[in-house]
């Protein structure tokens, strides 16, 4: 998979090192994030990484490799987040994210015993559990549109509602029935987008409460006879794919391993695997054209 996926990555670390960098700084931020990137290529520990032995298959990697304690802080550094959402642009691609964006969320579980303070409780796939969640709008460019990792106690709709102020454009955003929230229809109205939601009430839209107008639209739409409303969200399984096709391959998003604890170090670790994902879909496409 490295021999197919690394020179996609680096080749992009390379052209956005052409027009980011920082001074004062022993390593480049692009050098951080290739050892970054090469430690989760491998589902490797960044300590691993920093060794110049690990690096033997390949010529292209840093003159200089970092440190550990010195990757450890320069990640956590605000240049070093700049230079990744600089990263996170050029592998989205350009043109258009489409009409019809989908929302969703992934549960990232650790395990009973760990002592991660930042770990929380909360609702998982069809279970309880403890860790995070990575609530991501996807479109359909190889990165997401906006993503976000919160503890797994926090609920989608307050994710949501701040991945929405994100996004530019306009259009549906198409989203389960835990997203079925007046106050985040008014948020999706207002970034000017239509939000639109499974229902689970047998007869949405009759309480006795105030309703959203955008959401009362939304089920105008849905029981219309007109099949558009039903086509549209039906598309959402698209989202469910993009997770899918994000842990379905060597190096993909799977569950967090025992060294990736803490919230900023669960950011940085998803972030690789969502660019690894990119590279791995841009790659295909190189092939189909």
């Amino acid at each position: 998979m490295e021999r197919e996926l690394w020179p996609v990555l680096y080749h992009e670390l390379q052209a956005a090192a052409r027009d980011f960098r920082q001074k004062y700084v022993r390593h480049q931020p692009w050098a951080v994030a290739a050892v970054l990137l090469w430690a989760a290529l491998h589902d490797r520990p960044i300590a691993w990484a920093c060794q110049p032995r690990h690096w033997s298959t390949t010529r292209l990697r840093p003159a200089r490799l970092p440190s550990q304690p010195t990757l450890s802080r320069r990640t956590r550094a605000t240049a070093f987040g700049l230079f990744l959402n600089f990263l996170t642009e050029r592998l989205r691609g350009g043109g258009l994210p489409g009409l019809a964006l989908a929302l969703d969320g992934k549960p990232l579980s650790v395990g009973g015993c760990s002592h991660d303070p930042d770990a929380r409780s909360g609702r998982a796939a069809g279970h309880n559990g403890r860790g995070y969640k990575l609530h991501a709008v996807w479109a359909l460019r190889p990165m997401p549109e906006a993503w976000e990792v919160t503890p797994l106690s926090e609920h989608e709709v307050n994710a949501a509602e701040r991945l929405l102020g994100q996004l530019g454009g306009g259009g549906y955003v198409l989203a389960d029935g835990n997203s079925d929230a007046g106050r985040l229809f008014d948020r999706a109205a207002e970034c000017g987008y239509q939000l639109l939601a499974a229902q689970r009430d047998t007869n949405p839209g009759q309480g006795h409460r105030r309703q959203s107008p955008h959401r009362l639209w939304c089920i105008a739409l849905l029981a219309a006879p007109c099949p558009f409303g039903r086509e549209l969200l039906a598309r959402r399984a698209a989202v469910e794919r993009a997770f899918g096709n994000a842990t379905a391959f060597a190096g993909g998003l799977g569950p967090l391993p025992a060294w990736v604890r803490r919230r900023w170090r669960v950011e940085r670790w998803v972030w690789a695997k969502l660019a690894i994902n990119a590279a791995r879909i841009r790659y295909r496409q190189g092939l189909a054209a």
